[in-house]
């Protein structure tokens, strides 16, 4: 995550792991969730704090999540039923449940395929926010798949390239895949110029916007470093058609496609969209595991050891920082905005949930 968009020293409340994960789960088990899915509906929030994406960890996400079950958005206890099915593909009918309870089913399901026929195709519909691709697509990981996830959210947020009127959500995509030695391998986007959470992130520390991230309500990109206007559309990475936008709104509608038209779900723009996708492909389907994880190995050390640039330390490879991160804040806490403690507390008070964050 760019420095802009982490908590500034002076705001930040150091929160051990246990801690933060004993109240989320306290809250969600008060929102109406069962014991299993509070533990992980927690486990993925958790997750991507340790990890340092605190776009999709508690400081954006838990009060949306408690806001929409309090408003009925939200089923906590979903009857989650496969609506069509074959050796190697699904489509689950989430029943309104939340995507960090729900969708790591999808995942496990795809996963099961995976080890019986080689590969495992599994999508979730009618489920609400996923969470993060990236947790979902590790799962492979640990059970020595390449993992794939991706989402379809809404169409009310980005623009096409060269439109005014906007047609995807942010539609995420995530790869995992699993070595010996090295840290996985993570790569984790919003097809965007940058994640529609980060923004979030940038208001509440007051960062300004690059340009190109954004568009006015005109369709037009702003080429200017700006703080966080009141209405704005973003833009598929690449921002302009001169930097290649129109591979991200390409990468878009073939998610769009693929998580909303060829499950029923109908284009985002048009139905609300919401589909989402999980693939696991078994690494010995293909190759002898241990030869695989030497290719591994030696291609990620390869990219770490890369010669850096003049005015860089180091090359980093994806899922490297997120892992080193990880490790950090398991041992000395993460770092959470003043601001998001003090709402978690009053929140914790006024339903009735004990909590003990400082």
């Amino acid at each position: 995550m760019l420095e802009r968009f982490k908590v500034p020293e002076k705001d930040r409340v150091y929160v051990p792991e246990a801690s933060i994960r004993a109240a989320t789960e306290a809250v969600f088990r008060q929102a109406g969730l069962d014991d299993r899915g509070a533990r992980q509906s927690a486990d993925v929030l958790i997750t991507n704090d340790l990890r340092g994406v605190e776009s999709h960890g508690i400081s954006n996400q838990l009060r949306n999540y408690l806001r929409m079950y309090g408003e009925g958005a939200l089923n906590p206890r979903p009857d989650i039923k496969v609506a069509r099915e074959t050796d190697t593909t699904a489509v689950v009918d989430a029943d309104g449940g939340l995507g960090i309870h729900v969708a790591p089913d999808g995942m496990r399901m795809a996963i099961e395929k995976a080890k019986k026929h080689g590969t495992g195709t599994v999508a979730v519909i009618k489920a609400g926010h996923l969470g993060g691709a990236g947790y979902h697509a590790s799962l492979a990981t640990q059970e020595n798949m390449i993992g794939q996830a991706m989402a379809a959210p809404g169409g009310g947020q980005t623009l096409p390239t060269f439109g005014a009127e906007p047609r995807f959500g942010t539609h995420p995509v995530a790869w995992a895949a699993p070595a010996r030695n090295q840290p996985p391998f993570l790569f984790d986007v919003a097809t965007t110029q940058v994640a529609g959470n980060k923004i979030q992130l940038a208001k509440r520390v007051g960062a300004d916007l690059e340009p190109a991230w954004i568009a006015n309500m005109d369709g037009e990109p702003i080429l200017d470093r700006v703080p966080v206007p009141q209405s704005y559309y973003q833009l598929p990475f690449g921002g302009t058609r001169e930097n290649s936008s129109h591979k991200g709104y390409g990468m878009m509608a073939m998610i769009d496609i693929m998580c909303n038209s060829m499950t029923g779900v109908g284009a985002g723009f048009l139905t609300g969209g919401g589909g989402q996708l999980f693939v696991a492909t078994d690494v010995q389907a293909f190759i002898d595991l241990d030869e695989y994880f030497d290719w591994m190995d030696q291609f990620l050390e390869g990219l770490r050891n890369t010669k850096p640039a003049s005015g860089h330390e180091r090359v980093l490879y994806p899922g490297l920082s997120e892992w080193e991160e990880t490790q950090e804040r398991s041992s000395n806490g993460i770092p959470y905005h003043r601001e998001v403690i003090e709402w978690f507390e009053s929140y914790a008070a006024e339903v009735g949930v004990e909590v003990n964050l400082r």
